[in-house]
């Protein structure tokens, strides 16, 4: 496999988790969100990903794209450990989970509408760090109160087990940390987040542990 990565994408960041949690070999090809106007945009990338976005999964002849997506195939082809439980109910609590972050938070504050902001609508850096921490305070004021009620959290968003959930989770909260962001406010995400970050297939997957770290 090959995985086409930024070290601090949020998105990709998920991937490089799952494949760890899986056991899965990978090739890691550096795409630089920044350098050069965004190598992701060259028309070589493009080629493999129309979209100029990372992570790209390469598999054999399978090219795959969105990291979501990527996940569910990996959860497909190598079933074990699971990243999601048996019971439908509780697939549905651990997806609507990841979806509120993956869906309705990433999309918000990814680089493209940071970039959108500053460049095209002329927000100045402080109305455009304003505007990424409203979307995450919000999203997590809501998201600490389902998980803080919740009985079925324990170490983790279920259980003590690592979901897609928690895949979704940790990114975000590592960018919200990256924004000033005081996240000790929401002590049950901060709570799943330090447990997290201290497994080894999460450790691995951290943007500090990556060749292309800055």
């Amino acid at each position: 496999m090959k995985l086409y990565s930024y070290f601090r994408s949020s998105a990709a960041y998920r991937v490089r988790i799952a494949l760890n949690l899986k056991n899965l070999s990978y090739d890691y090809l550096p795409v630089h969100l920044l350098r050069s106007g965004g190598e992701q945009l060259n028309a070589d990338y493009r080629k493999l990903n129309p979209d100029g976005l990372v992570p790209t999964l390469v598999d054999g002849d399978a090219v795959l794209q969105q990291s979501l997506a990527i996940i569910e195939y990996l959860e497909e082809t190598h079933p074990n450990p699971p990243m999601l439980p048996r019971d439908p109910i509780d697939r549905a609590y651990v997806r609507a989970i990841a979806l509120q972050i993956a869906c309705e938070v990433h999309p918000l504050d990814n680089l493209r509408v940071l970039r959108y902001l500053v460049h095209e609508l002329g927000l100045s850096e402080e109305a455009k760090n304003g505007w990424y921490r409203h979307w995450i305070e919000n999203a997590f004021e809501s998201l600490e109160v389902r998980l803080s009620t919740d009985p079925r959290v324990g170490k983790l968003v279920f259980g003590d087990e690592p979901t897609l959930a928690d895949l979704c989770l940790v990114p975000q909260v590592f960018n919200a940390q990256r924004f000033k962001i005081d996240t000790q406010r929401y002590p049950t995400i901060q709570r799943i987040y330090d447990h997290a970050c201290g497994l080894d297939a999460f450790a691995r997957a951290a943007p500090g542990a990556q060749p292309d770290a800055e």
